[in-house]
């Protein structure tokens, strides 16, 4: 379980995965975070867990929004992942599923044929 943030000045998103799918704890974050001055607006999407912070760079900063969640528990900077990293591992994740399906692959095309054809794919 891991957080995920992806901040661009005046907007912060934050995927919190224990709200995924609890509306009420939803409803609590927004509640949160709509009493800071500057806050334009918070949205949730319940399905992916993550909450999407517009506010005002004049008056607040993404650290404060960050240190807010994670006083009352809704988030967890050490299992915090940027949007670099995070793109990073599904890119690595994605290379090593492809890896597997041409070695499947590979490995079927190589017994369509004889043993010999194996060797040669083996080589």
């Amino acid at each position: 379980m891991s957080f995920y943030i992806h901040h661009i000045p005046g907007r912060l998103r934050v995927k919190i995965p224990m709200i995924q799918g609890d509306e009420k704890a939803v409803g609590k974050v927004q509640a949160l975070l709509q009493h800071f001055e500057g806050i334009r607006s918070v949205s949730a999407n319940t399905l992916t867990g993550s909450i999407v912070v517009n506010y005002d760079t004049s008056a607040l900063c993404s650290e404060q929004i960050l240190a807010a969640l994670k006083a009352n528990g809704y988030f967890d900077e050490s299992r915090a992942v940027s949007s670099d990293e995070y793109i990073q591992a599904t890119v690595s994740k994605v290379g090593r599923e492809v890896s597997k399906a041409f070695f499947g692959w590979a490995v079927g095309k190589a017994f369509e044929g004889s043993g010999l054809s194996f060797l040669a794919v083996l080589i």
